[in-house]
């Protein structure tokens, strides 16, 4: 599987999340402690909003994340408030870049931990439902890029939570017609250069982990000494798959079958379930 960190609030250099901590996404490459696999070294992928464009950068690479000198130079020199970091591990496609998560469509940008089992299957039928107009965009063979193209095709721009149901509704009805018991496993990140929604469910109802950040007033309060906690805005909030380091009340894990969303004003957290589409179908 993969390994990813979502982060909003303010702007950082990428370097500070992404190596710094003790147990930072670049160090989760080679030693996660949650994941299927330990070592994720499949390729890796940033992407990243600025405040001169709602389109966001995106940089990936098939390498490793460990040793990659333009992962290094890139974290070290750009700013941002709202970025995404993935190391992914293959479920069985192909190690290439266009492979490499995040995608990105137009301000959109969305990563994924899990699979569909038995993608093989009935990859085909998934296919025909996306948008016709939005085809020709997919680059690579993931079975995680085609869960973005769908919920884009089911209304992303929209409504994000439902656009997600009514893709993971699709997926689970077409397994189950292919003899697929449970067929969908994720973890799942998306913005829009603004909010970030984030995403835990499974089929069989034991979904890959997910944690969120406490509250950062909160977090001064308990460890006024830790000095990252003095320079970012009470905003700024965290979602990994596993916890950056152990610093006690930090971490909390995102509820079997829900959903979050980091928005300004307010965050919140939702119960989460595939919704069957019952509207057409693009031609």
């Amino acid at each position: 599987m993969c390994r990813w960190i979502a982060y909003t609030g303010t702007p950082v250099f990428l370097s500070r999340v992404l190596f710094e901590p003790e147990h930072s996404l670049i160090d989760q490459s080679l030693h996660s402690r949650m994941g299927v696999e330990t070592t994720n070294g499949d390729g890796f992928g940033v992407g990243w909003y600025t405040q001169d464009t709602t389109t966001p950068a995106v940089l990936r690479d098939v390498g490793p994340a460990w040793n990659n000198r333009n992962l290094q130079e890139v974290a070290h020199h750009v700013r941002s408030g709202l970025f995404f970091g993935h190391i992914r591990a293959s479920t069985g496609t192909a190690v290439q870049q266009t492979n490499c998560h995040p995608f990105r469509h137009g301000r959109w940008m969305w990563m994924h931990n899990g699979m569909i089992s038995g993608f093989h299957r009935f990859r085909r039928d998934l296919v025909l439902t996306v948008d016709p107009a939005l085809y020709p965009d997919i680059e690579g063979s993931t079975d995680s890029e085609l869960m973005f193209f769908l919920a884009l095709t089911f209304g992303l721009a929209e409504d994000p939570p439902g656009a997600v149901a009514r893709m993971a509704g699709l997926i689970e009805k077409t397994g189950h017609a292919h003899d697929v018991p449970y067929p969908l496993q994720m973890t799942i990140a998306v913005a829009d250069g603004e909010r970030v929604w984030a995403f835990r469910y499974s089929s069989e109802g034991r979904s890959r982990s997910l944690y969120y950040s406490t509250k950062v007033d909160a977090l001064r309060a308990l460890h006024p000494e830790t000095s990252f906690l003095r320079d970012i805005s009470d905003e700024t909030r965290l979602v990994v798959s596993e916890p950056l380091g152990a610093l006690p009340g930090a971490w909390n894990e995102v509820p079997e079958s829900s959903y979050g969303v980091i928005q300004p004003g307010g965050d919140a957290l939702h119960a989460f379930r595939p919704q069957l589409h019952d509207g057409p179908l693009p031609a």
